[in-house]
């Protein structure tokens, strides 16, 4: 399994924002504007959350087992590898999400006076930090699940994770 690459992700989130800030621009000229959800910063923050607890708890389990203690429960790899999978597949949909909102946010900032148009920026920023979160609970996910014989593949593009 291929490890996330932070400029894949980082690139995903430039041509979304992009994309975004003139699809705002070009939606605005025509009439309104689309609203940026209240729910979109607190969905992604959640997501952030499972995925945080989901790496804590394999860690602990894996520190177990590592130790091994005789009440440590196992750590399936198929279980690990969906966890992972889980992540990467997050962390690249907050880098979508979040490059879109964050193109919206930055459109926005020209007319932050109205008080609708600001509320929607605050909105948008709180969503680009909640899927900066998402983004950095899969590289923690992905981190832990790391087998540790992989140092040596480092760089290869190709070192397995489970």
């Amino acid at each position: 399994m291929k490890e996330l690459r932070i400029r894949v992700l980082a690139g995903v989130f430039v041509v979304a924002g992009v994309l975004s800030w003139a699809g705002a621009r070009l939606w605005n000229s025509v009439g309104t504007l689309p609203s940026v959800p209240l729910a979109a910063p607190i969905v992604l923050a959640l997501i952030a959350v499972v995925l945080l607890a989901t790496a804590l708890s394999l860690r602990a389990r894996l520190k177990a087992q590592r130790e091994r203690q005789p009440d440590a429960k196992g750590v399936d790899p198929m279980m690990a590898a969906r966890a992972v999978v889980f992540g990467q597949a997050s962390a690249l949909v907050a880098a979508l999400v979040a490059g879109m909102y964050g193109g919206t946010g930055v459109f926005l900032l020209e007319s932050l006076d109205i008080p609708a148009r600001r509320d929607q920026a605050i909105y948008a920023g709180f969503s680009v930090l909640a899927g900066i979160g998402v983004i950095a609970a899969a590289i923690f996910l992905e981190r832990v699940c790391k087998l540790p014989d992989d140092d040596e593949h480092e760089g290869t593009g190709a070192a397995p994770t489970v």
